[in-house]
């Protein structure tokens, strides 16, 4: 049986954080990715997986090498959820500033 992730198991992960940012700037091979990890090129690939199975990176072969690149489009759901946090946080943000003007005066 096969584990469905969401979007939100893997970017749970520090590692596959590191990578998303990584491949944010520029698609990058799995070797080219390894060098900047305390790990081995299996593990990265593993990461990369998970991030593929969430619709988060895509591959694209060139020659004999697969570069990886970020779909931003699938962060934008990431994004989406937090946004109701931030009226959240906002307007609780603006009673403080009103209970502190308040004591001000």
């Amino acid at each position: 049986m096969k584990i469905r992730r969401d979007i939100f198991q893997a970017i749970a992960d520090p590692t596959r954080r590191a990578i998303l940012t990584l491949i944010a700037l520029q698609a990058m091979t799995p070797n080219a990715l390894a060098v900047h990890f305390d790990t081995s090129r299996q593990a990265v690939s593993k990461h990369l997986q998970i991030l593929s199975e969430c619709e988060l990176v895509t591959q694209k072969q060139q020659g004999r090498e697969i570069y990886y690149q970020l779909q931003v489009n699938k962060m934008k759901e990431i994004d989406q959820w937090l946004n109701q946090f931030r009226q959240l946080w906002e307007d609780r943000f603006d009673r403080l500033e009103a209970v502190l003007k308040n004591i001000k005066k």
